[in-house]
């Protein structure tokens, strides 16, 4: 299989770039640990997560912004994502050093001792914490404890390196933002957000898998049991459009409680993305050249636009779907 070209752009688990070289000077080296320890962070990681927080904060408290506990949840949310995520690097440090993709991170070049990166990892999970339960409810807080521990000591430690179904249930770490931004509006959780996560849940796998797809080879050398190490391309295909499928018919389980211009964005959206899935999967079947990062790439737009469709059906305040019968 010839597959695409090394990506440039933004996503989960997008390679990432080069650090540009820091100058040998005391300011040289200062910025340089500081852009070392927010890159333990994994930005790119965190963006869409938090975006996928707003509508489902917008959905909760339909008709009405409340601007400063959205800013004051995605805070605590960022907070609380740059604390799993710089813990996995922390546990993840051996096979960051083997993988191109992630040869650049700053453990695996040393750029920050492995003690301070787990300190700094605490800390943003215990001001996570702490700030959600003060600025929003006990629940929110809770949540996103619950989220660091399964993502470090389920995923990290036990499900990565042990099984290909690593990214279907770890994915679950993934999907809790969107219950923590529920929870920061009501105080409680109800079957939206249930939705929501599902939306998230059945997402991850095709999105991880089509980059695993272009670096197979990484995970391999690594000892990653990513589902293209293991099965066949048409194999990993065939799941990845099973996955969209239902991502796609977990989109439109949320209509009800929505109004027309959701209906049409996750009508038309899921259109487009379950379109690019079969595309993919005919083209391993019938032998041809495949690019899969096309549909990790277009997996993100995908998910960007169904939230900003939830997210300005919500504002609109429109008759919901349920309404009409």
């Amino acid at each position: 299989m010839r597959t695409g070209r090394r990506p440039g752009g933004h996503g989960f688990g997008a390679p990432e770039a080069p650090s540009t070289p820091r100058p040998d000077t005391p300011w040289g080296r200062v910025s340089g640990t500081v852009l070392a320890y927010i890159a333990l962070t994994k930005p790119r990681v965190i963006e869409l997560l938090l975006v996928a927080t707003i509508p489902a904060m917008l959905l909760a408290d339909r008709g009405s912004v409340d601007l400063a506990l959205i800013l004051s949840t995605l805070f605590g949310g960022w907070m609380g994502a740059a604390s799993a995520n710089s813990l996995n690097c922390v546990v993840d440090a051996d096979i960051d050093k083997v993988m191109k993709r992630t040869a650049l991170r700053p453990l695996a070049r040393q750029a920050v001792p492995t003690r301070n990166a787990f300190v700094f990892g605490m800390v943003l999970g215990v001001a996570s914490f702490v700030w959600l339960w003060w600025r929003a409810n006990l629940l929110a807080g809770a949540l996103v404890v619950a989220t660091i521990a399964f993502y470090v000591l389920v995923y990290t430690m036990v499900l990565k390196r042990r099984t290909w179904q690593n990214v279907v249930w770890g994915g679950a770490a993934g999907c809790m933002p969107v219950m923590v931004g529920w929870a920061a509006v009501t105080g409680s959780l109800s079957w939206e957000p249930l939705v929501l996560f599902l939306v998230i849940f059945f997402w991850t796998p095709p999105h991880t898998w089509a980059l695993a797809m272009r670096y197979k080879e990484d995970y391999k050398a690594a000892g990653v049991p990513m589902l293209p190490v293991i099965a066949t391309e048409q194999h990993v295909t065939k799941q990845i459009l099973i996955y969209t499928w239902a991502t796609v018919l977990a989109t439109l389980v949320l209509v009800p409680a929505a109004g027309v211009v959701y209906a049409a964005v996750a009508l038309l959206a899921g259109a487009w993305f379950v379109f690019i899935a079969h595309q993919l999967y005919n083209s391993v079947r019938g032998g041809a050249s495949v690019k899969p990062l096309k549909l990790f790439l277009q997996s993100n737009n995908y998910l960007a636009v169904v939230c900003l469709g939830l997210a300005v059906d919500s504002v609109l305040d429109l008759p919901t779907i349920a309404s009409y019968f």
